[in-house]
């Protein structure tokens, strides 16, 4: 009978938990959306609201990736530019891989290549035309002074 009293004796109150802490960091798949919102802090990669920004679709993106591929599609803007000009001449729809096996994939390969070089001749040409014309402009008003 010892015994039943000393294990009652030795049993504690729980100590209370305390409450947990709602995260300020935003996961998923709209989580962008909540910091650049204010509902959230940062993403799970970091990103904070002055970094993030809205984009021509309206979607949330980083304002350094979208430098980022503004600056890289300059690159290629020539290209698909004479690509759609050259769809549109073939009468082209629908998928059609450039330069496939098909014969239509070849020839709009063909095509969009001459645009494009047609294009940049013509810019070339123009540039250097608009370059020259602005020299003799300047020469004979330095010889009037």
């Amino acid at each position: 009978m010892a015994l039943a009293d000393h294990t009652t004796s030795s049993v504690k109150a729980m100590k209370a938990m305390k409450a947990k802490r709602v995260s300020k960091i935003a996961k998923g798949r709209m989580a962008k959306a909540l910091v650049l919102r204010g509902s959230k802090e940062k993403t799970v990669g970091g990103l904070r609201k002055d970094s993030l920004m809205k984009n021509a679709r309206g979607r949330v993106v980083s304002k350094r990736a979208s430098a980022n591929g503004k600056r890289r599609y300059k690159n290629i803007e020539t290209w698909i530019e004479s690509v759609l000009a050259a769809r549109k001449a073939l009468h082209v729809s629908g998928f059609v891989a450039i330069n496939g096996k098909t014969l239509q994939g070849k020839a709009l390969y063909v095509k969009s290549k001459a645009i494009r070089t047609a294009r940049q001749s013509g810019a070339e040409s123009s540039s250097s035309s608009s370059s020259s014309a602005a020299a003799p402009a300047s020469s004979p008003a330095k010889m009037a002074a």
